[in-house]
C-alpha cells in the first residue's frame, strides 16, 4: 500500500512539473532595419596628412649700428609694407654731426688741391724757362698729387659717414607683412639683433610629413585642400622634399597657399592631397560600426538574421565611405541601426530608412515608460563578432531575446 501511495505522489509531482512548463516563445525581430547595396563609383584618391602652416619666407630686420637709441617705430604687427618703406628710425644726431665734419674735411681737401695744382703749374713753367731747379718743379707736382690723395680720402670718409647716417632709417628690404616686433621707442639697440620680422609677400605655405609610400605618389602641382573651421583652403604642392628622415622614413611636402583665408603662421591643420581618380566600393557611413578599433558591417542572410563582417575602410566621400576589403558589390548591408546589432540578431527588413525609423519608434511607444530606460532599438552592443550580450526585453512583445 505504501509503495502504491509513493508511486501516486511521484506521478502527481511529475504532472505538476509538466503543467508548470510552457512552450518556448516564438523568435521575434529585435530591430527594424533598411538595407543598402555597396555602390561602385569613381572617386578622388587622396592622402590625409597633418602639418604646420608656416611663412614661405621670413625676413629678420635689425640695425647695423650699436649703442644708439630708437627714435620711432612706424609699423605694428600686421602692418603691410612695401619694399623701401620706413620701419623705424634711430637717433641720428651723433652721426649727422660726423657727416658734417666729413663734409668740411672734403671742402678743405678740395681747396688744398686747387692751391697745389696752381703752384705746381707755376713751378713747372719756371723750370721750363730754367729759372728754378727741375727738382723744385717735381716737388711741387708731388705735393699736388698728395693733395689729390687727401681729397679722395676725405670723400671716402664722407661717404662712409653718410652711409652710417642712412643706417639710422631702417627700411623694409622686401614687401610683406610684419609678423613680429620686439622693439620700442627709446630702446638702445645693438647691431645684429632682430627688431622686426616680415613674412615676405604675406605668403604662407602648409608643410606636412608623409610616409615614404605616399610621398612617391605626390608631385609638384598636386591639388591640396587644407581644412579650416570656416571651410577648406585650396593649395598646390610647390615642392617635395628630395630627402627623407632617416629615422622616421618620412618626407615633407611644401604646399603653396595663394589665399590662406583664416590660416595663420604657426597653426596646425589637416589636409588632403588629391592623387587622382579611381573606382571604389562605397557604402553609407551609418553602415559601418567601429568596435575595439576595428570596422564592421552587417549583412542580412536569408533567414532574416544578420552576420557581422569585418571590413577595411578608406576615405569618406560625403555621406559615403570607401570599403576596400570585406564586402562585394552584390552584398546588402544594414544601412540604418547597425550600431545596435550583434552577430546573429533577427531583424525585420523594410524598404527605406524612414519606414524603419517609424517602426522602431512605434515599438518604443508600445513598450511604455520602461522603454526610456532600455530602448528596444538599442540592445547592449557586443564587443566584437560572436561576443555574448545580455538578454534584453523586446518592446513590442515583452519577450526576452538573447
Amino acid at each position: 500500500m505504501r509503495i502504491h501511495l509513493r508511486l501516486l505522489s511521484i506521478s502527481a509531482l511529475l504532472a505538476l512539473a509538466a503543467c508548470g512548463e510552457s512552450a518556448p516563445p516564438e523568435a521575434v525581430p529585435s530591430l527594424t532595419v533598411s538595407l543598402a547595396s555597396p555602390q561602385l563609383r569613381e572617386v578622388t584618391r587622396d592622402v590625409v596628412a597633418s602639418g604646420a602652416v608656416e611663412a614661405w619666407e621670413e625676413v629678420s630686420v635689425g640695425v647695423e649700428l650699436s649703442g644708439l637709441r630708437v627714435a620711432s617705430v612706424d609699423v605694428e604687427v600686421g602692418s603691410v609694407v612695401a619694399a623701401g618703406d620706413v620701419l623705424l628710425r634711430v637717433d641720428d644726431r651723433t652721426l649727422a654731426s660726423q657727416l658734417a665734419q666729413s663734409d668740411a674735411s672734403v671742402r678743405e681737401a678740395q681747396t688744398n688741391l686747387e692751391t697745389a695744382r696752381r703752384r705746381a703749374a707755376r713751378v713747372r713753367e719756371l723750370a721750363d724757362e730754367r729759372l728754378v731747379a727741375l727738382q723744385d718743379a717735381e716737388q711741387a707736382e708731388a705735393e699736388r698729387d698728395n693733395a689729390q690723395a687727401r681729397l679722395n680720402t676725405a670723400i671716402a670718409s664722407r661717404d662712409a659717414a653718410r652711409v652710417q647716417r642712412d643706417f639710422t632709417v631702417v627700411r623694409a628690404p622686401v614687401s610683406g607683412v610684419v609678423s613680429a616686433r620686439s622693439v620700442q621707442p627709446g630702446q638702445v639697440v645693438g647691431a645684429g639683433g632682430e627688431l622686426l620680422r616680415l613674412i615676405r609677400d604675406g605668403r604662407l605655405e602648409w608643410r606636412a610629413e608623409l610616409a615614404e609610400g605616399d610621398l612617391m605618389s605626390v608631385g609638384t602641382g598636386t591639388p591640396v585642400q587644407v581644412d579650416t573651421p570656416t571651410g577648406p583652403v585650396a593649395g598646390t604642392v610647390r615642392t617635395v622634399s628630395p630627402a627623407l628622415d632617416a629615422q622616421r622614413r618620412t618626407g615633407t611636402v611644401y604646399v603653396d597657399l595663394p589665399d590662406p583665408g583664416p590660416l595663420r603662421a604657426g597653426m596646425f591643420a589637416q589636409g588632403r592631397l588629391a592623387l587622382g581618380r579611381a573606382q571604389a566600393l562605397l557604402v553609407p557611413n551609418e553602415a559601418i560600426v567601429r568596435r575595439d578599433g576595428r570596422a564592421y558591417a552587417f549583412t542580412v542572410e536569408g533567414d532574416g538574421r544578420v552576420r557581422e563582417r569585418g571590413v577595411a575602410v578608406g576615405a569618406t566621400h560625403g555621406d559615403m565611405i570607401e570599403v576596400r576589403d570585406g564586402l562585394d558589390a552584390d552584398d546588402r548591408v544594414v544601412a540604418r541601426g547597425a550600431g545596435f546589432l550583434g552577430d546573429g540578431d533577427l531583424v525585420r527588413v523594410v524598404d527605406s530608412a524612414t519606414v524603419a525609423d517609424a517602426a522602431n519608434a512605434d515599438a518604443r511607444g508600445a513598450a511604455g515608460p520602461d522603454a526610456e530606460a532600455t530602448p528596444a532599438t538599442a540592445p547592449a552592443a557586443p564587443t566584437g563578432a560572436g561576443a555574448t550580450r545580455e538578454a534584453t526585453r523586446d518592446a513590442a512583445t515583452g519577450t526576452l531575446a538573447e
